[in-house]
């Protein structure tokens, strides 16, 4: 017989204690922990993922085993995990896509708001409007300028509809007038091989993994998403600035758990995620990807969330994006 596990909404997961029984609980973690990445291994949320799961796995001495489950803008990772036995050894590592799911497709396998419960936000950071160097730009005007001349002619990737490089370079297109086609992959890392390999122009993707293809010399940046500068890159505008005025958006990537995981071990978790974050090596690492640690409390990170969802609900909507 399949026992399912009760699922409870983000309020009953963070006030109950119910659930497993306290020697269960005392003891944990006693096994390996699964750390669902649901994208392909090469982005941001990979490299937040592995970053942060082999510091609390050191501190907790239980190995944080990745699983990488791309596909489907996230939907297929998140399902997964939604669906796990709620017993702290099954975490998701999620990005914004998380919020804009629910608006952007017609239906989802989960309930966004009732299956997963919310652990903490692990890191925010801007994302890089970047170019393959076969075009003839080395400004945000000029790339304008270029994209303008060229209608329908460039083409920018993303990890798939609905991530935050996909929804940025929507943005952009909206905010400058611009006809450009945007191709899914699997995950950031797949699409930006692609751009390094000239099959695209342009991508708006997060700094960890498309800094390195910058500094090879494979891509040229023009721009940041956020409104101020990075300490990691004092020298590049932003979008804003640079003559794209109100541009701004912030990538950002949080652990969650399946709803009706006891609240000790939510608990437990967030606290190992704070104390891997003041880590001296850990923020030095942080800062060299141009990311910001965060740490936020469960509560904190559920009212994030949901903040996140009525926000992206009508960027969505006014760009008329819907997936069936």
């Amino acid at each position: 017989m399949t026992v399912t596990p009760l699922r409870l909404p983000w309020v009953a997961v963070l006030c109950a204690c119910a659930g497993a029984p306290a020697a269960a609980q005392s003891d944990y973690p006693n096994k390996p922990i699964r750390l669902i990445v649901p994208f392909a291994p090469g982005g941001s949320n990979d490299i937040m993922a592995r970053v942060i799961g082999q510091k609390i796995g050191e501190s907790v001495t239980q190995q944080f085993v990745i699983d990488n489950r791309g596909g489907a803008s996230g939907i297929i990772g998140t399902d997964l995990a939604a669906k796990a036995v709620p017993d702290g050894y099954t975490l998701l590592m999620m990005s914004l896509t998380f919020a804009v799911n629910p608006s952007l497709f017609k239906k989802l396998p989960y309930d966004t708001e009732k299956d997963l419960a919310p652990v903490s936000l692990v890191a925010s950071a801007p994302l890089i409007l970047v170019v393959h160097p076969s075009l003839p730009v080395k400004t945000l005007k000029d790339f304008i300028a270029h994209a303008k001349a060229n209608p329908g002619k460039l083409n920018f990737g993303s990890g798939g509809p609905g991530t935050t490089p996909h929804l940025a370079g929507e943005m952009l297109k909206s905010m400058a007038g611009l006809q450009m086609t945007h191709v899914p992959y699997k995950g950031g890392g797949p699409a930006l091989a692609d751009l390094a390999g000239g099959q695209l122009q342009l991508m708006l993707e997060n700094i960890p993994s498309t800094l390195p293809h910058v500094k090879s010399g494979k891509l040229r940046l023009l721009a940041l998403s956020g409104l101020k500068r990075s300490a990691l890159l004092p020298d590049v505008p932003t979008l804003d600035e640079a003559g794209l005025k109100g541009y701004d958006i912030v990538g950002w990537n949080g652990l969650f758990v399946p709803a009706g995981t006891p609240n000790a071990i939510v608990s437990r978790l967030h606290a190992e995620t704070v104390k891997a974050l003041a880590l001296p090596d850990i923020k030095e690492r942080l800062s060299g990807m141009g990311a910001e640690g965060v740490g936020s409390a469960p509560a904190q990170f559920a009212a994030f969330v949901k903040a996140e969802i009525k926000k992206w609900a009508q960027v969505v909507r006014a760009a008329g994006l819907r997936i069936e």
